[in-house]
Parts: C-alpha cells; sequence; structure tokens
C-alpha cells in the first residue's frame, strides 16, 4: 500500500470524537485501503486487534444482510469492556445502514468510519438520522504527486513534466499503476469502473429505461468538459440528431452523475456582482481517464483535460471553486477556502503575442491583492508578469504554497 496522508492524518483527526466518518467517492478510488491505513495507525497507537471491526458489504457474504440482522451481527462483535472501531465499507448496500449506524454510535463506545460510492450517502436518510452526528471526506483518484509515489514504487519515473502527460492521458485509479500497463489495459479498467458504476448505480438504482438516451447524455458531457452548456443546450443538441428529450430528464441524468461522483458541477460566480450565476454551468470528470476509455483518446481534449486535472486538484486541497465572470470574460477558476482566495487561467500553452495577452490581462483585470496564476505546459512556464505567477501545471499540482 502506498499511504495517502492528505485523506489519513485529515480522517484521523476526528477519532475518537463522537462524529461518524463518512468517505465518499467514485468506485476504485481508494476508500477501502485508506480505511485499511486508518486502522493500521491505530495500532500503532495501541488499539489491539480485537478492538478493531471490519465488514465489507459489496461481498456475496452480505448478499441478503438486512438492516436488523445488520445490527445483530455487528452488536455480538463489540468490545465488552473497550472502545470498538468499526469500519464499514460500502455500507449503502444495506438497505436502512443510516438507522443502525445511528443506533450503534448512541448505545455504544463505538468509534465509526464507513465508506460509499453511490448517491444513497447523499440521500435524506443521511441528514435525518446523523445530522450532527458525521463529518464527510471526499476522497479522490490519485492526485499527480501521489501518481508519482506509485510510479517510483512499481516502475520508473522520468521528469515531472513528461510525467504529466502520462498522468493526464492514464488518470488517477489507484489499481492501473501497480504495475506497468498498457494503454488498452487501463483503459480496460476503467471502462470496467465506469460501467459498473453507471449500471449499478445510476440505470438499475433509478431505473432507467431509456438506455441509449441516457448514454448519449453522458457522452455530450465527457465530450464538453471544462465547456459552459446548460441542460436546454444539451436537449436542442439532442433533437437535432433527432433524440427528442425534455429538459428535466436532462437536469435529472445529471444530478444522477453527480451522485454517483463521476461528474462535478461547477458555477459561475459573478466577480463584480459577488453572486453565483444559475445558467452555462461547467462540468468536470472525476478522472480524466474517463474521457478517454469511454469516448477513445484525442489529442484535441488535451487542453480540457488538464484543467479537470487542475479543478480537481483544488478541490482536493479542500477549496471550494467556481468559474469566474468578469464582464464579457471568463476566469477559469476562482478558488476559496476560509480566508483564502486564487485565480487560475490554465492553457495548454502560449503560441501567439494576442493568446499570452488574452490571458494575462483577463487577471490584470482583478482589482484584488490574491494570488494569481497563469498554468501552461510550454517550456516559458515560468517568471513574473505584473504580480501573475506564471508555471508549469506540473509544478503546480507539487507546490505546497496554494
Amino acid at each position: 500500500m502506498i499511504y495517502r496522508p492528505l485523506y489519513v492524518e485529515n480522517i484521523i483527526k476526528f477519532c475518537d470524537t463522537p462524529f461518524i466518518k463518512i468517505l465518499t467517492g467514485v468506485r476504485r478510488c481508494g476508500k477501502s485501503t485508506i480505511l485499511k491505513m486508518i486502522m493500521d495507525k491505530l495500532r500503532e497507537k495501541g488499539i489491539s486487534d480485537n478492538q478493531i471491526i471490519s465488514y465489507r458489504f459489496d461481498s456475496m457474504e452480505y448478499d441478503d444482510m438486512t438492516a436488523k440482522k445488520m445490527y445483530s451481527e455487528i452488536k455480538g462483535h463489540l468490545a465488552s469492556d473497550k472502545r470498538t472501531y468499526l469500519f464499514l465499507d460500502e455500507v449503502q448496500e444495506i438497505d436502512g445502514w443510516e438507522k443502525v449506524v445511528n443506533s450503534l454510535n448512541t448505545d455504544f463506545d463505538i468509534d465509526i468510519y464507513i465508506t460509499g460510492s453511490n448517491s444513497r450517502m447523499m440521500s435524506s436518510e443521511i441528514a435525518t438520522y446523523l445530522t450532527g452526528r458525521y463529518v464527510s471526506f471526499r476522497i479522490f483518484p490519485l492526485s499527480f504527486e501521489e501518481y508519482l509515489s506509485f510510479k517510483k514504487e512499481y516502475t520508473n519515473v522520468s521528469s515531472i513534466h513528461e510525467e504529466l502527460n502520462g498522468y493526464l492521458e492514464y488518470g488517477g485509479f489507484p489499481a492501473i499503476h501497480l504495475g506497468e500497463m498498457s494503454a488498452d489495459e487501463a483503459y480496460t479498467i476503467v471502462r470496467d469502473i465506469y460501467n459498473s458504476t453507471v449500471f449499478s448505480d445510476i440505470v438499475r438504482r433509478n431505473h432507467i429505461r431509456k438506455l441509449d438516451q441516457f448514454e448519449r447524455v453522458v457522452k455530450f458531457v465527457f465530450n464538453n468538459v471544462g465547456k459552459t452548456f446548460s441542460a436546454t443546450s444539451i436537449s436542442r443538441y439532442l433533437k437535432s440528431e433527432h433524440r427528442a428529450i425534455d429538459n428535466e430528464t436532462v437536469y435529472n441524468y445529471l444530478e444522477m452523475l453527480e451522485n454517483a461522483y463521476l461528474i462535478y458541477r461547477c458555477s459561475r460566480y459573478d466577480i463584480n456582482g459577488k453572486e453565483l450565476l444559475k445558467t452555462q454551468e461547467k462540468f468536470y470528470l472525476a478522472d480524466s481517464a474517463f474521457q478517454y476509455a469511454v469516448l477513445g483518446y484525442d489529442s484535441r481534449n488535451t487542453a480540457s483535460m488538464l484543467e479537470n486535472i487542475v479543478y480537481l486538484e483544488l478541490l482536493r486541497r479542500g477549496y471550494t471553486v467556481n468559474i469566474g465572470k468578469l464582464q464579457d470574460t471568463e476566469i477559469d477558476f476562482i478558488a476559496a477556502k476560509e480566508n483564502d482566495k486564487l485565480y487560475v487561467q490554465v492553457t495548454k500553452e502560449i503560441n501567439k503575442a494576442e493568446t499570452e495577452v488574452r490571458e494575462y490581462d483577463r487577471l490584470l483585470e482583478i482589482n484584488d491583492n490574491y494570488p494569481k496564476y497563469v498554468l501552461r505546459t510550454d517550456a516559458f512556464a515560468k517568471g513574473n508578469h505584473q504580480g501573475i505567477k506564471t508555471m508549469h501545471i506540473a509544478n503546480f499540482l507539487l507546490s505546497k504554497d496554494f
């Protein structure tokens, strides 16, 4: 196992507090492994094995498990005279799990950690039964830094600028980076993650009957990463292909994809008006490899996938991220966290003077003193222009300064 301190150390801070620790994220992003790392941390602190109980509810062993059986099963294995540390993996597979977890947390001396991969982890039942009693942690596929750690452990590492290409193309699902894999092998794994998420967590659970219609919406979103669009524009596009679909259905499909952690919605923020806008949002993928595995590799999408990587890194570091609207121009990202804020422009490379002027002038129009970045991948990605820092995207992803 490659240690993932960003998550483990944040979660372990809540050890022995009354809060239930909930880890959510797309399938196969490493949630189960992080639970094991937390168990190891507890053992290092002197917690005995008989105080640590774990269940993985996506196993066939629990295929007929009910909430009442779940409660009885766990209750029978609790430590009698010490605190029990309970780890419940893919707990959403058990109907009524919220009631069970709440009862255990209330009735016994217990510290609970759970994971889940779909919309049932975001349901109203959590709010109803666990209000004020839980903290949630969003788990992402490997960051660029974690990706390099995996490469060092299992294969060889080139320069970080060259490695960014591999990270962009193959994404960050841990299973792909446990050894050398061809593109076909890697994308087979990613397609399996995609298919299991779509059919188990979305189609089957939401009783989607018009599968072809749903898949066309998915492919539209995947093919338009980093572009502003609305449900209306998707509906209009599909109608042009003689595939009639109403706006409400598109909205529902987008929400289902979000709830399954396949995509993230990024709203626009009016910098001058200081308000969120409700139209023309952007969507980003949970991992860049999804686009290539589902649609095929296309070098024309490199710029949008670089933007996708930067967006995820900002989320990973705890920022709330929006698109910035400044009069008639757009700032790729405004990232805010507590009292911190930064502005980011992402571009593959700058080959023309007018492109350079456009990228920098947008940021110069913002009248505040928060950090501003232009991120690129060409040889001249360095320096400072009127307070705007230019960085190679790889260096930005590894930076500790934001």
